[in-house]
């Protein structure tokens, strides 16, 4: 579950940094990714390393979130 759970960090981070280079900068962020991108991925695999819940929840919580950056992304498109 947590090996699991870290791989699903990934994608949950990448998703997250580029949420936040667009909520810094709006939609010409440029290159700003470049830093928010490696510190959300960190700080994803950082929670579900770390974090006190169960690895059950912590695989629930990064599988939701990058389903729901999955389904934003095709909105938005």
């Amino acid at each position: 579950m947590l090996i699991a759970a870290v791989i699903l960090a990934l994608p949950f981070g990448w998703g997250l940094g580029v949420v936040l280079a667009y909520a810094i900068a709006g939609p010409q962020f440029g290159v700003l990714p470049a830093l928010t991108i490696p510190i959300a991925t960190a700080g994803a695999i950082a929670f579900v390393l770390a974090s006190p819940l169960p690895a059950q929840m912590r695989l629930a919580i990064m599988a939701i979130g990058t389903g729901a950056f999955v389904v934003l992304s095709f909105l938005t498109a």
